[in-house]
């Protein structure tokens, strides 16, 4: 879903909006020109109204004039959060394969880390501690499509940011966790760095940033190599542990997710070589300010929370502190932007009640009781804590 600038001609006067690109719909014989959203500055406010609206063309064949007959107003909720109040519940695209990310728990609900991200955004535009969501799966090679279409509210699906895909795609949100690609192969093969991979079969998934950076590596190096295609990252192993390929090639993050799951892991080792960068982020569709904001803000407050200390256990007691900072992220005192964002005061404190803060999700799925994936000394740190997660102050 996508916004263009318009221009109107109203009894003489020009005046721009934005309208959001659904379908619009213009009768030939009765020259009336259907919009279903269009979003309208209203003057000494600080959020713009969203109005249905029905205009007439004028008579005069020389003149491209439009006369509004009728605008109803559907609030002040942009398309998205206007949906996920009345379906209770977001819409939230991912997979269900990829265990620390996003997997099937034993009592049948969707968990990790991306979902957890879905859940916690859920409950700050719902103002729910439970943050509802409707999980929609998302296969690798209809990600794309599924955000152009604006079919999900959010697609957190351990998603790379490039360039191009921020252009095509949609708005990438903030980065939650940094990742790179590597390869694992099995220790009794003598390959202990990519350069010994010369010549050799790498199972792959097509149609990825994954396989792109493979090419670019070895090409840039000199190397050659044979691919071998899977569709979905679930296909890797079972091409990898028959025999069908020397190495495979995804994340480091993925790769230990896998590893985690063979019987003989030990047989097997992850390369210390790395060789792109994946900053992985939830991707909203694009035309939807007010919703990309929300998602930011989100993520902004649960890295916040976790260098204030709140996590999902001690947030009502923190309710009570006197720290200015704190009382500000929790809605208790003055505001971070939550009136002009349409969200309630307290927003956040019902999106850390339904997940807790960024080290609450990181432990639950990448700590030792996850897929063990050592914070420590990594880019995943807390930016006061020597990495790279950080985010602009809440307020």
């Amino acid at each position: 879903m996508k916004k263009i600038q318009t221009f109107f001609l109203t009894m003489g006067v020009v005046s721009t909006f934005v309208v959001y690109a659904h379908p619009a719909i213009y009768d030939l014989n009765s020259k009336q020109l259907h919009i279903p959203e269009v979003e309208i500055p209203i003057a000494d406010t600080s959020r713009p109204s969203v109005y249905e609206v029905d205009m007439q063309q004028g008579d005069n064949p020389l003149v491209l004039e439009f006369t509004v007959t009728n605008a109803t107003l559907l609030g002040k909720d942009g398309p998205f959060l206007r949906g996920i109040k009345e379906r209770g519940s977001l819409l939230c695209g991912g997979r269900t394969d990829l265990p620390g990310f996003a997997y099937i728990c034993p009592d049948g609900r969707n968990c990790g880390f991306d979902i957890d991200l879905c859940r916690a955004v859920a409950a700050a535009a719902l103002n729910s501690q439970i943050g509802p969501i409707t999980f929609v799966p998302v296969p690798t090679a209809e990600k794309e499509e599924i955000l152009r279409k604006g079919d999900v509210d959010i697609l957190s699906r351990n998603t790379t940011w490039t360039s191009s895909r921020d252009i095509g795609w949609g708005n990438f949100t903030w980065i939650m966790f940094y990742d790179g690609q590597s390869f694992m192969v099995r220790k009794d093969s003598g390959i202990t760095e990519v350069t010994h991979l010369n010549g050799k079969s790498i199972c792959v998934v097509q149609e990825t940033t994954t396989y792109d950076h493979l090419i670019d590596y070895f090409a840039r190096h000199s190397l050659e190599f044979t691919p071998i295609f899977a569709s979905e990252t679930s296909e890797l192993m079972p091409l990898y542990t028959s025999g069908e390929c020397d190495a495979v090639t995804t994340d480091r993050s993925g790769l230990a997710a896998r590893r985690a799951g063979l019987d003989d892991r030990a047989s097997h080792k992850i390369l210390d070589d790395v060789i792109s960068k994946e900053p992985l982020t939830p991707v909203v569709p694009h035309g939807d300010e007010q919703w990309f904001n929300i998602v930011k803000i989100v993520m902004f407050a649960l890295i916040n929370a976790e260098e204030l200390n709140i996590t999902k256990d001690n947030v009502d007691v923190m309710m009570n502190s006197d720290d200015p900072e704190v009382k500000r992220l929790l809605g208790v005192e003055n505001s971070f932007g939550q009136e002009e964002l349409g969200l309630e005061k307290d927003a956040i404190a019902q999106a850390i009640r339904a997940v807790g803060n960024y080290g609450d999700i990181y432990d639950r799925h990448f700590g030792p009781n996850g897929i063990d994936i050592p914070r420590q000394n990594s880019l995943n740190e807390l930016g006061i804590n020597g990495g790279l997660i950080y985010a602009p102050p809440m307020r």
